[in-house]
């Protein structure tokens, strides 16, 4: 039997994902190169069969079973992406699928993994609860467990992402890599290193469930107390302890970022590169700004796209308020004709853009002394904020930044 994470067992491996995977060719980033000070390429595995990079190394395990293994039905536990990665290989090996995933889960992810053929099951609130009643399941039917990250046969099939990022960046310096379970992290950063050891690999992961810095500060595989992080692919609470060693010796770095510089960092992909990408793959992309400026080749693995409609409407509009495109004035005036049309005067004169008004007649018992404009307005960016703040002053009155409400 072939041993895993050695690089004959990638070559298979990448021959064999070539049966459902899409050619994901790097896209050279002019935008985040010239704002990071390095060669920024992605690897858009958003744009992969099921939406996510999943779909290899489900792919490769399934393919490695037994027939009585794939006769007894295929279970697995997943917030979404290894759902519909090992609901799509199941389908193409002839096998039932039963999915277990967090109640949490996007509609979408659930939807797409029902449309591949797959039995959903919803229970617990994060990944790690679903997975223990996977594999409850498992025992109890006697279903096969197929594991979305705490496997070195998988490991092989997500290295293969890898394999093609230097295949088409031979002189990549720096690879960034999402980490949740760690089975991608593995299999990237085994695969780099066997190949050519200079190539740094970095692994990225939400502030919010850090399992794999814990990890490695205890120097094994820990149980964290909670996750709670946007970035709901990556929100594991204990990384894999059969991928943990590979990720000790491997990976040269962990990054670990916090929700808000997601929430931006879509905006930039959705606005520069008109791409969706999901929270998770998006740790990458906020992880660019953290490196040094060294002019060095950085390929960001982009690991899914796979986002319901109102989780990206919402990220969308916190984006472009941390961005200062959209913010909110509090203004105090006489109640008196004209005094409305002086305050949109005095913010179209700067080309500011009103998007919403509120007015409250009852901020005080004084209505000639004051009543309070509420004004949502557009911007370009924070200067042009500070410009429609000076333009109000300027026009005499003294407007004061509140909370946005969408």
């Amino acid at each position: 039997m072939l041993e895993m994470l050695t690089l004959d067992a990638f070559e298979q491996a990448s021959e064999k994902v070539k049966e459902v995977t899409q050619k994901t060719e790097l896209v050279e980033s002019p935008y985040f190169s010239q704002a990071t000070g390095n060669r920024v390429f992605f690897k858009p595995e958003n744009m992969q069969r099921t939406g996510a990079y999943k779909v290899r190394g489900a792919y490769f395990k399934i393919s490695t079973l037994s027939a009585e293994e794939l006769g007894r039905g295929l279970i697995t536990a997943s917030a979404g992406n290894h759902a519909q990665g090992v609901a799509y290989a199941a389908s193409k090996a002839g096998a039932r699928s039963i999915v277990v995933m967090p109640t949490t889960t996007p509609l979408i992810k659930v939807e797409r993994t029902k449309g591949y053929g797959a039995e959903v099951v919803l229970f617990g609130d994060v990944y790690d609860e679903a997975c223990d009643y996977a594999m409850q399941l498992a025992e109890e039917h006697g279903y096969t467990f197929v594991h979305p990250f705490n496997d070195p046969v998988l490991a092989t099939g997500q290295g293969t992402i890898a394999m093609e990022i230097i295949q088409e960046l031979p002189l990549v310096d720096t690879i960034l890599v999402p980490v949740g379970g760690g089975g991608l992290s593995c299999g990237v950063s085994t695969f780099a290193k066997l190949y050519n050891p200079k190539i740094r690999v970095i692994g990225v992961e939400p502030e919010g469930a850090p399992s794999l810095t814990a990890a490695l500060e205890a120097g094994h595989p820990v149980r964290l107390p909670s996750a709670n992080t946007i970035a709901d692919g990556t929100a594991v609470l204990e990384v894999g302890d059969k991928v943990f060693p590979y990720l000790q010796a491997n990976l040269d770095d962990v990054i670990t970022v916090p929700d808000d510089e997601l929430i931006v960092a879509f905006l930039d992909m959705v606005e520069n590169h008109k791409m969706i990408v999901e929270n998770s793959g998006l740790l990458t992309v906020a992880a660019l700004k953290h490196l040094p400026a060294e002019n060095r080749r950085v390929a960001a693995i982009l690991s899914g796209g796979n986002m319901d409609v109102i989780t990206m409407s919402s990220v969308v509009q916190h984006g472009l308020i941390a961005r200062d495109r959209i913010f909110t004035v509090s203004v105090l005036l006489p109640d008196r004709p004209g005094m409305l049309v002086r305050v949109a005067q005095a913010i179209a004169e700067v080309n500011g853009n009103v998007i919403k008004l509120e007015h409250n007649q009852f901020v005080s018992t004084n209505r000639n002394a004051a009543v309070e404009l509420r004004v949502t307005i557009e911007a370009y960016g924070s200067a042009h904020k500070e410009q429609i703040m000076d333009a109000l002053r300027t026009a005499g009155f003294e407007p004061t930044l509140s909370a946005t409400m969408l």
